[in-house]
């Protein structure tokens, strides 16, 4: 490690003031991400700004929406009794992030925040059509995520809480890596009226994504077998060490057809 400044917010707005004076500053949510690549000079920030005082944690409902603030774990989404009853999907998602050790670390904000291409909430988010608050806006799910490790986030803007209106029926299934639980594929499917949204994260060379064809042959019949067919091109996936292009469009539609039938269970 080198060093670096570490300093505290004690509010949100306490937290902007600082983005805005500290010299290459980074916010510091769990770390899971942040930390390691310091560790390995990948990132060297000159300040952290801690968020951990800035009071961001915690979970409500509000209307027809769960809202989730910025700097609650994946742990508490898991076991918060809310969100197990008004979109279990999404508490089934967040306790099969990592293990144990990173689900009382690490936050829902950072990991939005991050966009890694293979997190899970950034299928949720796109699949429930949620909204992010910051600290200067609201920006809805599907112009927050903007490719690889990127985010139509400003440089001094703080994600505050994300807002998940509440579906009908919803569904996440993930073909986890073994030794990190990322998702090698991971598809969220989500029914709310009468939109069906279906979102993919693991598998795009650009990051997660929304399957149309999907959404449409669901849209006709919310129903696995509506999926028979549905083909998903390889060309727009990635492919690494574990997994080519080919597989992870297969994938696609295997974990969909999952998430589909876990939805309607």
């Amino acid at each position: 490690m080198y060093p670096f400044k570490y300093q505290k917010a004690a509010t949100v707005r306490g937290a902007v003031s600082l983005l805005n004076k500290a010299e290459d500053p980074k916010l510091l949510a769990g770390g899971h991400t942040l930390i390691p690549t310091m560790k390995q000079r990948l990132a060297s920030p000159k300040t952290l700004i801690d968020l951990s005082g800035a009071g961001l944690s915690g979970i409500e409902q509000k209307g027809r929406s769960i809202v989730v603030g910025a700097m609650t774990t994946h742990a508490e989404v898991a076991s918060s009794p809310l969100v197990q009853q008004a979109i279990p999907a999404l508490a089934q998602l967040a306790g099969h992030i990592g293990d144990p050790q990173v689900r009382h670390r690490g936050t829902i904000g950072g990991s939005v925040a991050n966009n890694d291409p293979a997190a899970d909430y950034p299928a949720a988010l796109m699949a429930l059509g949620a909204v992010v608050h910051t600290s200067k806006r609201k920006i809805p799910a599907d112009e927050f995520f903007a490719g690889l490790f990127s985010t139509a986030l400003d440089e001094d803007e703080v994600i505050t809480k994300v807002a998940f209106p509440i579906p009908g029926k919803a569904g996440y299934v993930k073909f986890p890596n073994p030794a990190s639980r990322y998702a090698i594929v991971g598809v969220f499917v989500a029914k709310r009226g009468g939109q069906v949204r279906v979102a993919v994260t693991g598998a795009g060379s650009d990051g997660v994504f929304r399957h149309a064809a999907m959404e449409e042959a669901l849209s006709r019949r919310f129903h696995a077998k509506s999926l028979e067919g549905v083909a998903t091109d390889a060309g727009g996936m990635n492919g690494d060490i574990h997994a080519s292009p080919e597989y992870r469009a297969h994938l696609v539609g295997v974990m969909a057809r999952r998430a589909v039938a876990a939805a309607t269970a």
